[in-house]
């Protein structure tokens, strides 16, 4: 069991992170947090944003009751704003707000408002200070993302492969592409970190096929590695079929019927990882209540398969799965991307 105690190489890496971000001193930045948000992280972000000079404030919201019939775990979409229009104007009116929020805000209705308003955001995952220490952002990282952005948007299609079986076609034309390297300048936008991900939400209708997912791929949601493979398919962007004995099929039907919500069962987004700090094997090394897993979708050369949310096809549900799988093959229209689980060309470190 990692101590949460506060350490000063983790102060010093939360200042280094801020100034990619091009905070300096005399900014207003909010710290966004919960009753349920890790204490540590939101200490150790008050001490470094202070240290540098910045007038930083607190935002803190209680978490709300939970009304969902089952727990809630890794969605990006949190409902702890509850489209509070204080909290709303107060993050909107900085130059920068941070999130630590349990679930964090990447999908959270209010966000588009937020961004409106000029500001720009910072996810910090829910992980532990010893794994965003260790996964601080790497500058050369934001180059490859950004050419893999431009690559998803300039793709018709997305077909995914792998020796277990899967075989999955994507439409992306038209689909809402996007990606973080974890840290962000411009305001308008937001990111996380960790970081490292190229993704897209594809339009209604554009994802048809199977996915296999075999042993070692993950469940985040369970932050689990499947040990019994199974397989999804999906018609018309939904999971029609989860075909499988282990208990690993089991759980995924037990928890997707749940929510008794048809969205559940839908895409949100897909992508694949490009960082090369992060480790697929790094869950092994943590309690489950130190680990969030972005480190899992954003290990280089994995492919992010995720169900529930999608603003683009209009469907909105807190029933979410984010699913990495390992030695997939991805190609964009005529270019191979993703090689049995290794980037390829200028997406190569």
């Amino acid at each position: 069991m990692l101590q949460e105690r506060i350490e000063a190489k983790w102060i010093e890496s939360f200042a280094r992170v801020f100034e990619l971000c091009e905070v300096k001193a005399g900014d207003t930045v909010a710290i966004l947090s919960e009753t349920q948000s890790r204490q540590i992280n939101v200490h150790i972000a008050e001490l470094a944003l202070l240290g540098m000079g910045v007038k930083a404030f607190h935002v803190v919201i209680p978490t709300p009751a939970q009304a969902a019939p089952v727990a809630i775990r890794s969605t990006g979409a949190t409902d702890a704003i509850q489209g509070l229009q204080p909290v709303i104007q107060a993050l909107g009116n900085t130059d920068m707000f941070l999130d630590m929020t349990v679930e964090g805000s990447l999908h959270a209705p209010e966000l588009p408002e937020i961004l409106k308003m000029g500001t720009r955001g910072l996810m910090i995952s829910n992980e532990h200070p010893e794994a965003l220490e260790r996964l601080a952002p790497d500058p050369t990282l934001e180059g490859r993302v950004k050419t893999g952005i431009k690559m998803l948007r300039d793709a018709k299609q997305m077909r995914v492969t792998s020796p277990a079986g899967t075989d999955l076609n994507i439409t992306v034309d038209g689909a809402v592409a996007g990606g973080g390297w974890g840290f962000t300048k411009r305001p308008g936008t937001m990111t996380h970190w960790p970081g490292g991900l190229c993704l897209c939400f594809p339009q209604p209708d554009s994802v048809s096929g199977k996915l296999v997912m075999a042993t070692g791929d993950v469940n985040l949601t369970f932050k689990r590695y499947v040990e019994s493979a199974f397989t999804l398919h999906i018609e018309n962007d939904f999971v029609t079929e989860i075909e499988g004995d282990g208990v690993d099929a089991e759980l995924f039907r037990s928890y997707i019927a749940a929510w008794g919500d048809r969205e559940a069962y839908a895409v949100s987004h897909v992508g694949w990882g490009m960082n090369d700090g992060a480790r697929w094997d790094s869950m092994t090394m943590y309690d489950k209540n130190d680990f969030n897993g972005t480190e899992l979708r954003a290990f280089a050369g994995n492919f992010v398969y995720s169900t529930g949310a999608n603003e683009v096809a209009g469907r909105h549900t807190l029933g979410h799965f984010d699913l990495p799988f390992r030695n997939c093959t991805v190609t964009l229209d005529n270019t191979t991307v993703v090689k049995d689980g290794v980037l390829q060309g200028e997406l190569a470190a």
